[in-house]
Parts: C-alpha cells; sequence; structure tokens
C-alpha cells in the first residue's frame, strides 16, 4: 500500500490506460483523510478534469448543496473520489480496462482512509464497489455491510439533473446516511 504523497505521484504520472493521455488533469479526491464517511463517483467531468478537483461541476454542486443541509461539510466529515481518477470523453461511462486500470487507487485510498461508510454514487461505483450483481435502481438506499464497512449505492447527483423525480429518493437516502453517520460517531 502507497501512502498519501507515494499514491498522488503514482496517479499523477499514470498511463495505464487511454484516459491519461487525454487528461487536463488528474483528480485525485479530496476531503478528510480520517473521515468516517467517503463517497466514490465514476470518473472525473469536464469541470473536473479542467480544474483537478472532484465534484464541482453541476452535479457536485448539487450534491454539496444537499450535504450542507445535512451539516455535513468536506473537509471535515467525508473524502470524494473516482473510480476512474481521469476523464473518459464526452463524459461517456468509463469502459471495463479504464476501470481495472484504476481500481488499484480508489483500494488504496479506501485503506488509507480507513472509512466506515462508503456511498456509491451511481452505477459505476456500485459495480465496482460492491459487485456487478448489484443494481442502483433496485438496491439504491439499502445498506451492505462487508468487512465492517457500511456501503450503500445511491443515484449519481447527475441523475437528478436529468429526472427531478429523483430527487425525493436521493434526499431520503443521504438522510439515512446522515442518520449512519451520527451513530457511528
Amino acid at each position: 500500500m502507497l501512502q498519501w504523497k507515494e499514491l498522488y505521484e503514482e496517479c499523477s504520472n499514470c498511463n495505464r490506460c487511454r484516459l491519461g493521455s487525454s487528461r487536463t488533469n488528474m483528480v485525485f479526491g479530496e476531503g478528510n483523510p480520517k473521515a468516517k464517511l467517503m463517497f466514490v463517483g465514476e470518473a472525473p467531468g469536464a469541470d473536473e478534469d479542467r480544474l483537478g478537483r472532484p465534484f464541482v461541476g453541476k452535479a457536485g454542486q448539487l450534491l454539496e448543496k444537499a450535504l450542507s443541509a445535512l451539516d455535513l461539510q468536506r473537509e471535515r466529515d467525508y473524502y470524494i473520489s473516482n473510480i476512474c481518477k481521469c476523464r473518459p470523453e464526452n463524459n461517456r461511462n468509463p469502459q471495463e480496462d479504464e476501470a481495472q486500470a484504476c481500481l488499484p487507487y480508489i483500494r488504496n485510498q479506501v485503506a488509507l482512509i480507513k472509512p466506515k461508510i462508503i456511498v456509491c454514487l451511481g452505477a459505476i461505483p456500485t459495480k465496482y464497489i460492491m459487485g456487478p450483481e448489484f443494481r442502483v435502481t433496485k438496491d439504491r438506499g439499502n445498506w451492505v455491510e462487508r468487512k465492517g464497512i457500511y456501503i450503500m449505492p445511491i443515484f449519481h447527483p447527475a441523475a437528478l439533473l436529468r429526472d427531478e423525480s429523483k430527487k425525493p429518493l436521493f434526499w431520503k437516502d443521504l438522510k439515512k446516511i446522515k442518520e449512519k453517520f451520527d451513530e457511528i460517531s
């Protein structure tokens, strides 16, 4: 297992897949590196690639606003990252080989952080963290415990921008996450 500085350097210099050659910035992750709560998305979008920060575009702003309403702050309460550290062109989903190339990085981040809760934001992290048999649409909002870590898939905030009818379910899931967070604190 690499420590933070070495892991960041390795990710910054990574060319394990084709995404490394087309990125503007590698998007490592940010927040409290000792957080009990970790959010994992799929891959950076255009704003994230441009700024080198996770979840800063419209979907990220929506997530941040909702979490802030629950008194959860990025710097204090959670860490946020993605399965892939580089942006797939046209914001497409990461392909299998791209996700597989990056999985050791997110696993290393999880090992360093030692979160008690992992929230999978959308289908891609749900597949790679929970398993291919899990689906956000049928499993969202339900806890699975593995090795003392509570894991829950929820809608990616970008899905809410496309379909506002998902907002009540998203809010319900975030409140469950906050309850679990308060319970383990």
